[in-house]
Order: structure tokens, then C-alpha cells, then sequence
């Protein structure tokens, strides 16, 4: 019954999508939209929680549509409803938001006919179960997801972004395609269920699980594959970035689930290897670009990179761990990955709610142009705090109780019996707390340069609140990290079911617990309570302001105040975005970024302030993508004389090629 009703809504989405194209001319199309993606998506929510909660069974329903001899296969069970869950907690709030935010885009007719569709192809991807209608539903998810990072494409940096990023997914779409090519062997069994009773080969299993990192990795961030994100995220409206950050990277994250620990069979332990690797250059590059960062939206699309890090490190450990037959410390490095899957999705929505709420209101996205906005913006400061905080894992926000499970995995990892696996794992693990330190750096940086101090320009100093909705979506999505963090208990066992169908083990029930304490593996190691540290913090602080309004000195003392070396009020001699990070760029940019930096200073009588000037390499592009270009630029060059050969040359050339491709068939065993 979830099944059909899930597949219904999807299709019910695809119909909104061809009303958006029939109802352009309507003022109340906005509007209608949204409304409609928020109720359709709210009941596929209601759908997955249904089924992982409720312990349902799973279904299988068979259409009769895509490849003839198979159809297109569906089927829900723990861990697509897990994911399913995911993507409809994000396209919900997204859509909530959207109901104001929408009303400020120029063009909407770029935009309403394909949100639909990139919900709806979302929403298949996680519920097929035959290769062809994953890769149709996956591709569907990137078109329409191109379609609207090309939504205001009279930018020229937004043509750019859209070129990188179609790109990308079709180098994606290609690698899974081909991966899904070796699982079906050489009899052509696409459908899931027949892909399970393969026995591949080693070679065929090593082929796959670097074509699946490749495929997954591109779409979900992984460095080197993530050059697309910090391009995409910024050209896309503000809700669709955080639909993309949000949630459409943790799709390319469930495929890599289900291929690698449903479709592949049991694991070797060295399939992790790669994939530790990945996670925790993924972890450090990408906070460390992010705090390099002076636009707001790139700031976060790198910190998605960081995060996407994370899982991966979960993710990996969770293969060392089952290939090892250890099924306990299997389902917490597990628990732990799809912890911070449901945790990314609701703290990074809210900071691109934010992002974009800012954006509408002051017109800017450049750090440097903002400042004091707390006074202006009382309610979006406040949850763009409370998600800065979640996101730099400090308790007792939910982004502090994933990682805190990600590190305890990491901290069993000496039982592991290969040396490779065990110096690996605690090198990746001082690389996530570097990331998880420096993360802290980047949200403060972040958040004080934009909220706090006074404004920089005269925009910031005009900015208003936005409207109810969008006040609303962040709200509820940043009520969830508290929740989530003082009560994660009842996340570990709600993903259980999801855990348990990945590696076969779950962590044990947490809910009983005394106190609400979560234990990892046992009492006398290790544990921690959300709501004890959330009441310790809330009782403290209070108790720190009655005591300073109400205990203090009565006199009063006037003096001046600290102006840190720079008496002049400008609001210019603040601390900008650039000089905060100025240490840690100094640190590691020149090594990781060949950063450069210049001093402008005019020259006697020239009335032109000096200007600090920066410039940053992304040495990924440099060392593999900007060269791969040329070299592409340079073939089509080449080939660009066939154009121009006789009729004779283009027959003699067809000859040449059909006795080569005689000779390869002559020839094959």
C-alpha cells in the first residue's frame, strides 16, 4: 500500500510539473506550485515514516513501462523509506519556503515547471529496483536539476556553472551505467532481484565499486569529483540549492549504499580503502575552501563537500567493520552515516533558507558587504545561528551526537586485524577533527561577519525581515536539530530498521536507556545524554545573567570601549570574512591553495584606499580538470577538419572502419 501510494505522488508530481507549463500566465501559480509540492511531499514523508516506524513489510510492484522484457521494477523497504523520509523532510521544507521566497523570482516559468519533476525524479530513484528505472529516474533528477541551476542564465557565471555541471552528471550517469552493466552480466539481469544472485568476479567487483564511487561520488561531492558544487550551488534560487545540498546529494549517496552493501554482496575489507581515503580529503578540502570563501553560497556548497566527507568516513568504516564480521561496530560507523545523512539535511536547508533570506534582503551574498543584520533580521540570525552551531558539531545540537558516533566507530577500529586498515582509520579520524575544528572556525567566521558588528554597506543597514513562510521553514527545520541533538536516543532507533537491512546488525534499542543516555557499545566506555547537556547549558547560562544583572556591582563605570586598535567608528575597520581567515590561509594556502597575496597601496596623493588583494588556486581543477580541457579543446580542434573531407575521403573512411570492426569480431574468443 506505501508502494503504490508513494508511486502515485510521484506521478501526481509529474502532473504539477505540466500544470506549471499551462498555468504560467496565472499571478497565483507561485503559489499554486509550491502548495501543491508541499502537500504531495508531505504525504510521501508521512508515507516513509510509515513504513521505517511502522516496521512494514516490504512491497514490490511491477508497471509496464521501460525495458520490455523486465518493466519497471519498484520496490520499497527499511532503506529506501529511510531515504525517501529524507528527501521529503527536505523537499517539504523547501517547498514551505519557497511559498515566499518564490514570489521574488523574475522569471518563474524557468523555474516552477521543473522543480516538480526534480522532486519527482528524486523520489523515483530511491524506490527503483531494476537499473533502468534508476539511471531514467537519476536522469531525470539532473536535467531538471540542471534546468534550474540554469534558471537566471543571463549571468555568465550561471552558463558556466550549468556547463560544469551537465558535465558532471553525465560523466556520473555514464559510470553507473556501466556499472550497472557489469552487475547485469552477461545475461542481461537488470532488475535488482536478479543482480542479488550474481557471483561477479573479483575484477568485475573491483571495475564496479570504482565506476559506483565515481558515479555516486560526482553527484554527492566527493574530492576530486567536486567541482560542480561550489559552481552550482551559488546559480541556482536559494531553495533549490538547499534541495541540492540537502537532498539530491544524499540520493547519489543512497545509490552507493544500495550497490555497494545490497547489490555487490558481501564486502572485502578493502573496498573501504578507497573510499576512507576519499572521505577524508573530502572532509578537510572542503572546509578548508569554505573558509576561504567570501560568498556566502559558495561557503556553504564547500561545506556540503566536508560533510559528504563525513558520511563517507561512516560509510567506510562500516565496510572495514562487516568484512571483518564485526556487526556491532558494522551497524554503529552505519547508524552513524545515516545520522548525519538526516542531520545535513536539516541544518544545511536552513543555512541556504538563510542564505537566501539575506540575499532577498539586502541583494548581496558577498561577506564583506554585510554586518550587523542581527538587529534587523532578529528571527533568520537566530536559526542561522542555531544551524551554525549544529553544523560545527557542538553539543547539544544534533551535528555534535552524529559525529560523536562517527568518532566512536573510529576509536574501535584497533580490533580491525589488517595493519593497512589500522593505520588508515586514525589517520582519517585526526583528519575528521581537524575538519570538525576548523568547521567551528568557518560558522563563526560566517556568522559574525554577517549578523554581528555594524553594516558594512547601506544595503545591509536597510535590510528587513522576510516574510512567514520562509521565517517558518527555517523555524521548524532548526527546532529539529534540537530536537535531534537532546533527543537522539530515538533517531538511533527510528534508522535502526534502515541500519539493520544495510549490514545486517543494528545498534542496541537506546529509548530504554536511563535517562535518555545513548551507549554506542557499552556504559563503561563510552555514552552520552543530549537533554542532560542541553539542561546543563540552558540552567548555567541563566544562572551566569541573573547573577550579572541581579549580583553585580550597582555603581556605574564609564570608559572607553575596546576598539581593537582602531579608534575610527567606520564600519570598515571591522574585521572582514578575508582577514579572519587570514591565519589559517597563511597556514595552509599556500601549500593547498598557492594562495598569493598583494598589497594595492596608492601612491603619494592618489585618494584611492589601499586594497588587500588575494588570489586562490583550486589545485584539483588545475592539476586535473583544467588540463583535461585543453586536451578536449584540442581534439575537437583536430576533428573539426572532417568536416571539410570529399565524399570519396568520408566513404574510404567508412570502409577502413567497417573492416576494422570485421577484424575485432573475426577475432573475438
Amino acid at each position: 500500500m506505501t508502494l503504490a501510494v508513494a508511486l502515485g505522488c510521484i506521478a501526481v508530481l509529474l502532473a504539477i510539473a505540466l500544470a506549471a507549463l499551462l498555468a504560467r500566465r496565472l499571478s497565483s501559480a507561485t503559489t499554486f506550485i509550491y502548495s501543491a509540492c508541499l502537500c504531495v511531499s508531505s504525504v510521501l514523508l508521512a508515507t516513509a515514516l510509515a513504513q521505517l516506524l511502522g516496521r512494514l513489510p516490504e512491497a514490490d510492484l511491477k508497471l509496464p513501462l521501460g525495458l520490455p522484457w523486465i518493466g519497471a521494477n519498484f520496490h520499497i523497504d527499511a532503506l529506501s523509506a529511510f531515504f525517501l523520509a529524507i528527501v521529503n523532510l527536505g523537499a517539504s521544507a523547501a517547498s514551505l519556503y519557497a511559498l515566499g521566497y518564490g514570489k521574488h523570482e523574475h522569471e518563474p516559468l524557468r523555474v516552477l515547471p521543473f522543480y516538480p519533476a526534480f522532486l519527482a525524479g528524486m523520489n523515483a530513484v530511491v524506490l527503483a529496483a531494476d537499473a533502468f528505472a534508476f539511471l531514467f529516474s537519476w536522469e531525470l533528477m539532473s536535467l531538471a536539476s540542471w534546468a534550474l541551476v540554469l534558471a537566471h542564465h543571463r549571468e555568465e557565471d550561471n552558463l558556466k556553472a550549468g556547463y560544469v555541471y551537465i558535465v558532471m552528471a553525465s560523466f556520473g550517469s555514464l559510470a553507473l551505467l556501466l556499472a550497472f552493466g557489469l552487475l547485469a552480466g552477461s545475461q542481461g539481469a537488470y532488475a535488482f532481484d536478479q543482480i542479488r544472485h550474481q557471483a561477479p568476479t573479483e575484477t568485475a567487483i573491483a571495475a564496479v565499486l570504482a565506476l559506483v564511487t565515481l558515479g555516486a561520488g560526482s553527484k554527492a561531492g566527493l574530492v576530486p569529483l567536486h567541482v560542480w558544487l561550489p559552481l552550482a550551488h551559488p546559480a541556482a534560487p536559494s531553495h533549490v540549492s538547499a534541495l541540492m545540498s540537502g537532498v539530491m546529494t544524499k540520493v547519489a549517496i543512497y545509490a552507493f549504499i544500495r550497490i555497494v552493501f545490497d547489490l555487490l554482496g558481501s564486502p572485502e575489507w578493502w573496498w573501504s580503502v578507497p573510499i576512507l581515503v576519499a572521505a577524508g580529503a573530502s572532509a578537510v578540502l572542503g572546509i578548508l575552501q569554505a573558509l576561504m570563501q567570501t560568498d556566502l553560497k559558495r561557503l556553504l556548497a564547500y561545506s556540503t563537500i566536508e560533510n559528504v566527507g563525513l558520511i563517507f568516513a561512516g560509510l567506510g568504516l562500516a565496510l572495514a567493520f562487516q568484512a571483518n564480521g564485526f556487526g556491532a561496530a558494522a551497524a554503529l560507523a552505519m547508524t552513524a552515516a545515516l545520522f548525519h545523512i538526516l542531520n545535513h539535511t536539516l541544518f544545511k536547508s536552513v543555512l541556504f533558507f538563510g542564505a537566501g533570506a539575506i540575499l532577498t534582503a539586502t541583494g548581496q551574498r558577498d561577506l564583506n558587504a554585510l554586518g550587523g543584520l542581527i538587529h534587523r533580521m532578529p528571527v533568520t540570525s537566530v536559526v542561522v545561528l542555531v544551524a551554525c552551531v549544529a553544523i560545527s558539531a557542538l553539543p547539544p545540537l544534533n551535528g555534535f551526537a552524529s559525529e560523536w558516533l562517527t568518532f566512536q566507530a573510529i576509536l574501535l577500529s584497533p580490533q580491525i586485524p589488517q595493519w593497512g586498515l589500522k593505520l588508515l582509520v586514525p589517520a582519517i579520524g585526526a583528519l575528521l577533527a581537524l575538519s570538525a575544528a576548523l568547521a567551528a572556525a568557518c560558522f563563526v567566521r560566517a556568522f559574525g561577519t554577517i549578523f554581528l558588528g555594524r553594516p558594512r554597506t547601506l544595503a545591509a543597514q536597510e535590510a528587513r525581515e522576510v516574510d512567514r513562510w520562509s521565517q517558518s521553514a527555517m523555524i521548524a527545520l532548526a527546532s529539529l536539530c534540537l530536537l535531534a541533538g537532546i533527543l537522539p536516543g530515538f533517531i538511533i532507533d527510528g534508522i535502526a530498521p534502515a541500519v539493520s537491512y544495510a549490514v545486517q546488525a543494528r545498534m542496541p534499542a537506546q529509548a530504554g536507556v536511563d535517562w535518555l543516555t545513548i551507549i554506542p557499545v557499552a556504559a563503561s566506555r563510552s555514552s552520552y545524554n543530549g537533554l542532560l547537556v542541553f539542561v546543563f547549558i540552558t540552567f548555567s547560562a541563566s544562572l551566569s545573567a541573573y547573577a550579572i544583572h541581579r549580583l553585580a556591582s550597582r555603581a556605574v563605570r564609564r570608559g572607553p570601549a575596546w576598539d581593537c586598535g582602531f579608534p575610527d567608528a567606520n564600519p570598515i575597520t571591522q574585521y572582514s570574512a578575508t582577514s579572519f581567515s587570514q591565519p589559517i590561509r597563511r597556514v595552509y594556502g599556500a601549500t593547498l591553495f598557492r594562495a598569493r597575496e598583494s598589497v594595492d597601496m596608492p601612491r603619494p596623493g592618489d585618494q584611492r584606499p589601499a586594497r588587500l588583494l588575494v588570489s586562490l588556486r583550486d589545485l584539483v581543477w588545475d592539476g586535473i580538470y583544467g588540463p583535461l580541457v585543453k586536451a578536449v579543446l584540442l581534439a575537437a580542434d583536430r576533428l573539426d577538419r572532417l568536416q571539410y573531407l570529399t565524399i570519396r575521403q568520408y566513404l574510404s573512411l567508412v570502409f577502413l572502419l567497417l573492416v576494422f570492426l570485421l577484424v575485432v569480431l573475426a577475432s573475438w574468443p
